[in-house]
């Protein structure tokens, strides 16, 4: 695979973190809101991958499969009976959103959007050495 090839495929995996980041930072900043335009509390949104292959160049790409909300984890509840948006047991239901759990996966996807720059720096590293060679 030439060092071009790479630095594609490592380019692919910084534009997907970088989307994965975007889905983090919305649930981080929606983690208290109650009442979104669909109703209800807002809901995890979760954000999928998958690897497909360019047929003319052979060279596999990470694109983003799915972004959809959360409908496995359950919302959270708390028992406010005084708050006007609480059912008639008094409990207030909350976005699903952990922000401990958020945090975590901001942490892996900036990692792996930091390795898949060092990667594009050490192949911008050989092309520059191959070239110095050839002079």
């Amino acid at each position: 695979m030439d060092l071009m090839k790479s630095v594609q495929v490592s380019a692919s995996g910084m534009a997907a973190q970088s989307q994965r980041m975007q889905v983090i930072s919305e649930n981080i900043a929606n983690a208290d809101s109650l009442v979104t335009p669909e109703g209800g509390p807002y809901r995890r949104k979760l954000i999928t991958f998958e690897e497909s292959i360019d047929r003319a160049t052979g060279m596999s790409k990470v694109n983003v499969k799915h972004i959809k909300k959360d409908y496995n984890t359950p919302l959270n509840r708390e028992y406010n009976p005084h708050h006007p948006l609480a059912d008639d047991k008094g409990f207030l239901a909350k976005p699903n959103v952990s922000t401990l759990i958020e945090n975590v996966d901001m942490r892996s996807a900036s990692r792996a959007y930091e390795a898949n720059m060092s990667a594009i720096e050490s192949a911008k590293e050989m092309m520059v050495r191959s070239i110095d060679m050839l002079r």
